[in-house]
């Protein structure tokens, strides 16, 4: 439950530490906002507070055109205390709903169907369903104020199947059309979409660029000035679509994101990973707070887990990083994809990591590494193949991958906040800095600590001894 006293002064604040937190609906107005928003802040007794956006849409409110809402961090206050309905929103983010009911999702969260409506409505005031299709919406919303896309092109991005559907979902849940909301001139189709992108301070950018930069792929990744890009393959409906996306600071709390989307594929999921590999969601106030007692003056503030594009390729750096330095690693990783890249259609001078088809038809003769690492390799991509759904836990029995790369691939691959390296090198020298420090002080965010004992071996640059 929202305390109506701390929402007041977090809201008279207007600290962007607070944005997503919660949201304030005005009575006399029928409009909600974010705390950060630049109007005139109301009287207390014309406010209410609600837990998410939804939540406020629900009881008639329709959202502010100023602050926007639809452009706040998705990382609300109340979001660690149940673990079903973390995963719940992670997996509707990812489109759940869109392609699935609410009877699949319940399946695939070990919880019925009822309890989850209770959890929904518990936390957030909603149902699944219409939390999920405001979600749309917001995207929506956010197309036709950042892009100058056709709306038919932001429907069928946001997952409507027709124009009719989108225009309908659109004034039900926002009491707004859409031409009340576009501004910007219409244009053709593009493949480049611009978005922002918000955040909750703080973030250090510099410090995930930095870790990015030393481990750059040829063709696949890039940093420029203060920008960092790389390639991916996303599978959709239609089959695998290929791209590429930019992200770069715009202003405190706001990246500017260039996306590379050549289809018309509903773009929910692939939004998501990429504020998933940049961490953009993490609650960084929370985190430092119970890592503060721990770190004292030495925390790095801002230091975010600067990921992969998913848990297949974290696998494959950590087996050719295995006993060898950062640099050595990326020697043998630009092997790799030197022999096994495939172009980007459009831009063949961009590279697409390898898929594990490639991997596991080859030799990998080119890699100077001993051969039981590249069966390793070979058997990693067989059974990502055979298993498609398989985890980097189910890939603790193959030979050759330890507890180590499976918590690595984790950690980078799908951005778990609670893993502890405790048998990394880099860490135990970084350890010995600290004095008494135990795992245990540090759950549920031992991802963040172990970044900040990397961070701390040598400032301001991000080394570790091992990829």
């Amino acid at each position: 439950m929202l305390d109506p006293l701390i929402c007041q002064q977090a809201r008279l604040s207007r600290d962007s530490r607070f944005d997503g937190l919660f949201f304030i609906a005005v009575k006399s107005t029928g409009i909600y906002c974010r705390t950060i928003c630049p109007a005139k802040s109301p009287a207390e007794h014309q406010v209410t507070y609600f837990s998410c956006a939804a939540a406020a849409a629900s009881a008639g409110y329709r959202p502010c055109l100023r602050c926007r809402p639809d452009s706040a961090p998705q990382s609300p206050a109340w979001l660690g205390v149940e673990t079903s309905v973390r995963r719940a929103l992670k997996l509707i983010a990812e489109g759940a709903l869109v392609h699935g009911d609410q009877a699949a999702l319940a399946s695939r969260l070990g919880i019925s169907e009822r309890y989850l409506r209770k959890l929904f409505q518990q936390h957030l005031g909603v149902a699944p369903k219409q939390y999920a299709l405001y979600q749309q919406v917001l995207l929506a919303k956010q197309l036709l104020h950042q892009s100058s896309l056709p709306v038919h092109q932001i429907a069928a991005l946001c997952g409507f199947h027709s124009i009719r559907r989108f225009n309908d979902a659109f004034k039900q849940q926002l009491l707004l059309s859409p031409s009340q909301i576009r501004r910007k001139k219409t244009t053709g189709h593009s493949s480049v979409i611009e978005l922002q992108l918000s955040y909750r301070p703080p973030l250090n950018w510099q410090a995930q660029l930095d870790f990015w930069r030393q481990r750059t792929l040829d063709g696949m990744e890039w940093v420029k000035g203060d920008a960092y890009g790389r390639t991916f393959s996303w599978p959709t409906l239609e089959g695998v679509v290929h791209g590429w996306f930019e992200l770069s600071p715009l202003k405190e709390g706001a990246m500017l994101l260039k996306l590379h989307w050549p289809s018309q594929q509903e773009l929910t999921s692939v939004l998501q990973r990429i504020r998933q590999l940049a961490d953009l969601d993490a609650n960084m106030p929370q985190i430092e707070q119970q890592l503060a007692p721990v770190f004292g003056d030495a925390l790095e503030s801002g230091l975010r887990l600067p990921g992969l594009w998913s848990p297949f390729e974290a696998a494959v750096r950590a087996i050719l990083g295995q006993q060898v330095s950062v640099q050595g690693a990326r020697t043998q990783l630009n092997r790799l994809l030197a022999e096994l890249a495939q172009p980007l259609p459009d831009e063949p001078q961009k590279k697409l990591f390898p898929t594990p088809q490639a991997i596991s038809q080859n030799e990998l003769l080119m890699l100077k590494v001993p051969q039981a690492r590249r069966d390793t390799l070979k058997q990693l991509a067989a059974t990502v193949i055979a298993e498609p759904e398989s985890t980097p836990d189910d890939w603790l029995k193959l030979k050759g991958i330890g507890p180590w790369t499976v918590a690595y691939s984790k950690m980078r691959g799908l951005a778990d906040p609670d893993i502890w390296l405790g048998g990394d090198l880099g860490v135990q020298k970084a350890l010995k800095r600290h004095g008494d420090i135990t795992p245990e002080q540090l759950a549920p965010w031992r991802s963040y600590a172990t970044f900040q004992l990397w961070f701390s071996l040598s400032r301001p640059a991000l080394k570790e001894t091992t990829e």
